[in-house]
């Protein structure tokens, strides 16, 4: 019987085994065949039988993608920075966008998913009833109101137009929430008697035991943000403010696709998600983990 059982667990490792391996090849090809794209010439790009390795490589469209438009470093009234090459800037402006979206995101969604999961207060399940709706809204029916709101502040045609309106992120609440359910409530009344005032028993209580879901809300934000090219497209303008994605969709010409130039872009916009990941992954695994559980 015994033999029985190791035999079947071992045929079901193998069988996992297998089907986690084709899973990672799909999921890595379209990153494999951008990076090995961005290294061939327009003939192999546009060739009717691709090759599935270059024959012939050449750094051509990375070329022509740092040297084709520049931009300065900053720009501060009229104080103006080095010039660099314009996907530098864009990348450096998708960069502080996604990061500022992230930070402010996972700061205000901790403290307002703690509020609605331990505070009793008047309108508490109301707040929270919107909130949930507020995740099926579209974004494209807030666009008009959004439009004319950045514009009354004067920040249309600035990167903070992209970053203010993914702060209150519905889904950041309603995530953070749920983590903050699982809290104890004796170890936040045992703070409270011990004197610690609502912000330390937060930063010392709170934030240790939902330190897996903002690591998880972190990298959810971070793409999010990043990948958020409608909202990029109508908020932004000008050329020293865009984004890579942005920006690559510029320098196409008006008649033709240069897909070398696109999966350069491509690539590149892809290596600051890659180290968010790594650096989060291990808080993202525990936080989808401990989600499991709870479920």
């Amino acid at each position: 019987m015994s033999s029985k059982n190791n035999g079947s667990s071992l045929a079901y490792r193998i069988i996992s085994l297998v089907i986690l391996v084709v899973l990672a090849f799909l999921f890595l090809f379209p990153l494999y065949w951008i990076v090995t794209g961005s290294l061939k010439t327009p003939q192999a790009i546009n060739s009717a039988s691709p090759d599935w390795w270059p024959k012939e490589f050449t750094l051509r469209n990375y070329e022509t993608l740092f040297s084709k438009r520049t931009a300065p470093l900053f720009q501060i009234g009229s104080l103006t920075g080095p010039v660099i090459p314009g996907a530098i800037r864009w990348l450096i402006n998708t960069v502080f966008m996604a990061v500022m979206a992230m930070l402010l995101t996972c700061l205000t969604a901790a403290l307002a998913g703690y509020s609605l999961a331990k505070k009793r207060f008047t309108g508490r399940f109301l707040i929270f009833s919107l909130i949930v709706a507020a995740m099926a809204l579209p974004k494209q029916v807030i666009l008009i109101p959004l439009i004319r709101e950045m514009s009354a502040l004067g920040m249309y045609d600035n990167i903070w137009a992209v970053i203010l309106p993914t702060v209150g992120w519905p889904f950041g609440v309603f995530l953070m929430k749920q983590f903050a359910e699982g809290i104890p409530g004796e170890m936040l009344e045992a703070a409270r008697i011990d004197g610690a005032s609502e912000l330390k028993t937060f930063t010392t209580v709170v934030y240790p035991m939902i330190k897996p879901g903002v690591g998880a809300l972190a990298i959810f934000t971070f793409i999010n943000s990043w990948n958020d090219y409608f909202l990029q497209l109508i908020m932004l303008t000008s050329s020293t403010k865009l984004t890579i994605s942005l920006g690559i969709a510029t320098m196409q010409a008006e008649n033709s696709t240069d897909y070398g130039l696109i999966m350069a872009g491509a690539a590149l916009a892809a290596v600051p998600i890659i180290i968010v990941f790594l650096l989060f992954q291990k808080y993202f695994t525990k936080g989808i983990t401990m989600g499991a559980v709870k479920g």
